[in-house]
This record gives structure tokens, sequence and C-alpha cells, in this order.
């Protein structure tokens, strides 16, 4: 099985597998501030080559195949769109900050070079961010890691990592649209929009399927297997959360109907408080699958992920 590797362009990352792109994450979007401007990966591809994200839906243009998305923070939003805004419902508010790229750590490839996994070292590139207000102030610095590995012959793994230091002198609440009186409501964090061909597609949880019932269900993993257009081929996506996170098991926030998405929500009804220089550690796992899966083919892969996640995202 060809290893996989990281190559670094002006404004982005493309994770290879042999000579397939199976993911491009872009650190230096070009997005209006009404959308809150921050890095995300997409498109994302199986090892067979179907794309399991969607970018810019017209019914929610701020959603990015994977982001890290935050609707409430403070009285900002780093999700993008208008903000929950309890007794009044959703406002457009001037609060869309922007997650800013500020650079790599580790001996950073340089444009057109390449970071490839070994037995001895993973595919993972640390990167540097500051957040910044619609107004302009920082408030957070962030470390994250971006790592990707084989997993089986069908199925990779995608790395995600993230250290939030607050940079303010003011304590910062983090929480969501249910923590501030919308029922139901409570995504943010790593949040996964699947293609419009997914919706009404099952969502998987240990020893269940089903579809929106289950959002707001603690587990420690959570996916969604779909159909595609044109080729008519099944694929796969869990979502692994790290047992060291906030409330792990999280809630998830989880759709079908509407469309498919999914996301560990550690905020979804209990806001976190990171006070000035504290600093918030969260870890995740994406495996990215062909075929469909039941409940018990989406735990495998959750373990084998959960199994995988510390050699390849390192120390938190």
């Amino acid at each position: 099985m060809p290893d996989l590797r990281i190559d670094r362009d002006d404004d982005r990352l493309a994770i290879r597998h042999g000579g397939a792109v199976l993911a491009e994450y872009v650190f230096r979007p070009e997005h209006p501030a009404f959308e809150s401007p921050r890095p995300y990966f997409s498109p994302i591809r199986t090892l067979g080559g179907q794309t399991v994200t969607l970018y810019r839906p017209h019914d929610h243009v701020w959603h990015k195949g994977i982001a890290w998305s935050l609707p409430v923070v403070g009285d900002e939003n780093f999700w993008g769109g208008p903000t929950y805004v309890r007794g009044k419902g959703y406002v457009q508010l001037p609060n869309n900050g922007e997650q800013r790229h500020v650079g790599f750590d580790d001996d950073p490839p340089a444009d057109g070079a390449s970071i490839v996994a070994d037995g001895e070292r993973p595919a993972r590139v640390i990167e540097r961010l500051t957040w910044l207000t619609q107004a302009g102030e920082a408030i957070f610095d962030e470390r994250r890691t971006v790592a990707a590995s084989n997993l089986s012959d069908d199925a990779w793994l995608l790395g995600f990592a993230t250290r939030m230091t607050n940079s303010s002198d003011r304590a910062m609440p983090i929480g969501s649209p249910t923590t501030r009186g919308r029922e139901n409501a409570g995504y943010g964090g790593l949040f996964w929009r699947g293609p419009r061909s997914f919706t009404g597609g099952a969502v998987l949880a240990p020893g269940v399927a089903g579809g929106d019932e289950l959002r707001g269900t603690r587990a420690p993993w959570m996916g969604f297997t779909g159909r595609h257009d044109e080729t008519d081929a099944a694929s796969t996506v869990v979502m692994v959360d790290d047992p060291a996170n906030l409330q792990h098991p999280p809630q998830w926030f989880a759709r079908s109907l509407e469309f498919a998405c999914l996301c560990p929500a550690p905020f979804f009804s209990e806001e976190h408080v990171i006070e000035p220089g504290a600093t918030m550690s969260l870890r995740y796992g994406v495996v990215v699958a062909d075929g469909a899966a039941d409940p018990e083919r989406a735990d495998r892969l959750a373990g084998a992920a959960a199994a995988r996640l510390p050699g390849l995202l390192g120390a938190p």
C-alpha cells in the first residue's frame, strides 16, 4: 500500500496516496467576513476516489467540507452567517471572526515540498493560527495538528488536534445555539458536511443506525454512510472523539433528512470557559472509507482509528 504524504502549495496542503489527492487543506482561504474565514478540508476523497464532502452549499455557504467551526465564543461568531440570539432567533451581527494562518512549526514544508509517512514517522504538519474578531482583536493563539495515515485497504484516517490558548485579558466562554436557548441545536466543533446525495443516509452510532433522532446522543464515535450520484457507490465517514477530550463521550450534532452532517460537539449543552492564558486541547480522528457500513463495521473502523490516533497526532 503506498504511503501517504502531505504536499504544500502556496495556500493549501494536499494529502496524497500514490498519485491521487485524498484531501486538500486550504489554510489561506479567500472568503468574505460573513463566512467567518477559516482553514478547511475540501475536497476529501476515499481511497477509491469518491468525494465525501460538500463545499459552500447554497443553503449554508459557511459550511466547507470539514472545518473547526465555533458559533458561540463569548459574543463572537467563528462559524459564519448569522448568530443565534436568545429571544430573537438568528440575527446578522458584526461579529464574524477569522481564524488566520500564521505559519508552520517543526521544519515546515516549503512550497512544493512533501512530508512522507513511513514506518517511523506519520505524515503530520503543525500549524500556528491566531483568532481575530471582526473588530480586529486577537483572542486566541492556536497550535493545530493535521495528520494522515493508512488504516486498511479501503479506509484512511485524517487526524486533527487543536490547542487554543486565550490570549485576551478576559475569560472566553465557548458554547452553542443550545446554550443560548435554541433546543437541540448544539453544533460547534469539528463539523463535517456531506455530499447532497448523502441526504437521507444513515447516521451510525454504537449499536444503532438511524437519522435525525440520534442528534444529541452521547457516544465515543459517530458515523454516516451514504451513496453517490453518478457512480451509485457507497462511502462511510466515521468521526472519533479522543477519550481525553472535554465532555467525552460528547453529544453529537447530526443531520440526515435536511442534509448530511456530523459534529462531535463538546459545547452542545454546556459552555466551557477558557480563562486568560489558559489552554483548551481537543483531538479527533476522521475515518474515510469506501463502501457502506452498519454499526458493527463503523465500530471496527472507530476502534482502529482510536488505536492509531496517539501515534498519529503525537503528544497532546
